[in-house]
């Protein structure tokens, strides 16, 4: 199953939140991200400033695909970890599991062992809800099908025909 067609439950996306958000907690970082492979922004926690994070979610997951062919030019499945130091701002960006990513946004004030080592905790529990949210069933229910053509017609701001 592709984690796109996985359907996250409410009680899923407040288990990943709160994960996310022990993670920051523990280790110091600013903001956590959890994208798919594909770079799609799954959760998001942290201090809320004003991030592109459609942005940065598509071009960590690109980096992460690129290093992976690095990886196998090497003789590696992939590299799990990268990281990318700045002089005021860092990131780390772990494998969560074959179809997520969790990014970690850190300033100079926290060091990157301590993001690595609650990275690694964090995306083990992120990829446990993930495996448990992908074995339940994908009840979408009658909201999720598609509109007949009748119920397609609107009659915005007309009165109802009797």
């Amino acid at each position: 199953m592709k984690l796109h067609d996985m359907v996250i439950h409410e009680s899923d996306a407040e288990q990943i939140n709160a994960v996310l958000t022990t993670f920051l907690g523990e280790s110091g970082a600013t903001e956590a991200l959890l994208i798919d492979r594909s770079g799609q922004l799954l959760a998001m926690t942290g201090a809320n400033r004003a991030l592109d994070t459609v942005s940065i979610s598509a071009l960590a997951a690109g980096a992460f695909s690129s290093t992976g062919a690095l990886a196998q030019l090497l003789g590696e499945t992939e590299f799990t970890v990268l990281f990318h130091q700045g002089n005021k701002e860092s990131m780390h960006v772990s494998t969560v599991d074959d179809q997520a990513i969790l990014l970690a946004i850190f300033g100079e004030r926290t060091t990157v062992g301590m993001v690595r080592l609650f990275a690694k905790e964090a995306a083990t529990a992120v990829g446990q809800i993930l495996a448990a949210a992908r074995s339940k069933p994908n009840n979408r229910g009658a909201l999720s099908q598609p509109l007949t053509a009748e119920e397609s017609h609107t009659n915005f701001g007309e009165p109802k025909k009797p």
